[in-house]
């Protein structure tokens, strides 16, 4: 048995489409965060004082305070005034967006020194090298390797010895 659509239904449930369409706020494809930045994304920390909250509002519990300027932090999720940040020791919390800078750090997570090389390959020349716990500014990443800068010097490094070079959300 064959069904045969009648023209009224067919335009009412056009109509009866376009009026729910209308009555929900659907977010645009091209922005995908309250910021229109896509999560995740790479900050770092604007200030040397920075709380760090359980939730997304100054009414949530201090958790801890971030004493680390320029620290580079994932941003995994956000509101339109607070960033859901994970960081180098595997903490995640709430911070204002007004803390964090877009600015991209690196961080050298490591116990022992990191070499910096003078171009991207291990057989380059070391031209410096990176202490444990330090931050960089990181110019560029390719191939594999970042384009760090630190004082006068700028160099190369391994971007899977660097916290803050890595593309895949590290938390939730």
């Amino acid at each position: 048995m064959k069904r045969s659509v009648k023209p009224k239904a067919v335009a009412a449930l056009v109509l009866t489409l376009g009026v729910l369409a209308g009555s929900v706020q659907a977010r645009p494809a091209d922005k995908p965060t309250p910021s229109g930045l896509p999560v995740p994304r790479w900050v770092s920390l604007k200030f040397g004082e920075v709380n760090a909250r359980s939730g997304p509002g100054d009414d949530y519990k201090l958790v801890w305070v971030y004493r680390s300027k320029g620290l580079p932090l994932q941003v995994v999720a956000e509101t339109a005034e607070w960033r859901k940040v994970c960081d180098p020791d595997g903490g995640s919390a709430w911070v204002h967006r007004r803390t964090v800078d877009g600015r991209r750090t690196a961080f050298q997570p490591s116990a022992k020194p990191l070499a910096l090389r003078a171009k991207p390959k291990y057989e380059a020349a070391t031209r410096a090298y990176m202490s444990p716990r330090s931050i960089a500014a990181l110019e560029e990443c390719e191939n594999g390797w970042c384009k760090l800068k630190a004082g006068d010097v700028k160099a190369w490094a391994p971007a899977q010895a660097l916290w803050g070079a890595q593309d895949a959300a590290h938390c939730r």
